[in-house]
């Protein structure tokens, strides 16, 4: 699924940000994995899937793999931004499909490595990737890492979960109260790796100065009482606060899952 959120423009642009992750009160690996490149934008936080063999290897290579897909693409992506700051918007097909091909591409890596090896058979992981670039912020998405954005105290969602439990919400098969009391939330449809082939959701936002993006796994995500709650806990002290409170909450209320979480903050240049 393809979906285009909103479009704009803005002048030049820089982005900072932090990340944070942490194991956890109940699991003893960390099966979480990020990425994080201030200079180019690039942003990426993937959950190795729970009760799967090498979840950890999942995520990590998923993150390598888009790392070297993105940088070794990177004429073509400062081309497409340059149309696209020059005006051209069908750039922006371009470097959604740049993404793409890079979740795809590690996709294909993963479910190899694990044909290989009997003892990685079946792992998979959840990618949420983020490119913020050119006035866009750009997402390509499998699973159900999520990624917000927070704007003046408000906050969308950029991401759409890939769950069962969302799966019978968007087909009418549950109601909102049901779904707030059915079992196997972590159960998701999609995953990277699982086969050698996957459905990628992409998406883009307009950016503004003072825009913060969250990324974040389920063991964060999970806990939060509803999307607002990012807002307080993200949108206003710094980074690196904002980074802790959402490890601290989620162990609070639980842990029961890893938990990562990565910031970034939008200022003019």
């Amino acid at each position: 699924m393809t979906t285009i959120l909103r479009r704009g423009a803005a002048g030049p642009l820089k982005v900072h940000s932090v990340a944070a992750t942490d194991v956890g009160r109940k699991r003893t690996i960390n099966e979480d994995a990020y990425f994080r490149d201030d200079d180019l934008g690039f942003y990426v936080v993937a959950d190795g899937v729970g009760g799967h063999n090498k979840g950890e290897i999942a995520s990590r290579e998923t993150i390598e793999q888009l790392r070297m897909w993105v940088y070794g693409a990177r004429r073509d992506l400062e081309r497409h931004i340059a149309l696209l700051e020059g005006g051209d918007t069908e750039a922006i097909w371009d470097v959604r499909q740049l993404l793409e091909r890079g979740v795809q591409s590690a996709c294909y890596m993963v479910f190899g490595m694990a044909e290989l090896d009997p003892e990685k058979r079946g792992m998979s992981t959840t990618c949420s990737a983020l490119l913020i670039r050119g006035g866009y912020a750009f997402a390509a998405h499998v699973g159900d890492s999520r990624v917000y954005r927070l704007r003046q105290r408000t906050v969308l969602q950029i991401t759409e979960d890939h769950t069962l439990i969302n799966y019978k919400l968007k087909h009418g098969l549950l109601t909102k109260q049901e779904a707030e009391r059915a079992s196997g939330k972590n159960v998701i449809t999609r995953a990277v790796g699982h086969k050698d082939y996957v459905q990628i959701d992409t998406a883009d936002v307009d950016v503004a100065p003072g825009d913060r993006f969250v990324m974040c796994t389920d063991g964060l995500h999970g806990y939060l009482k509803d999307d607002q709650e990012i807002v307080e806990l993200c949108a206003e002290d710094s980074l690196d606060t904002g980074a802790g409170a959402c490890i601290s909450l989620a162990n609070q209320r639980g842990g029961r899952d890893n938990i990562t979480v990565v910031v970034a903050e939008v200022t003019a240049a």
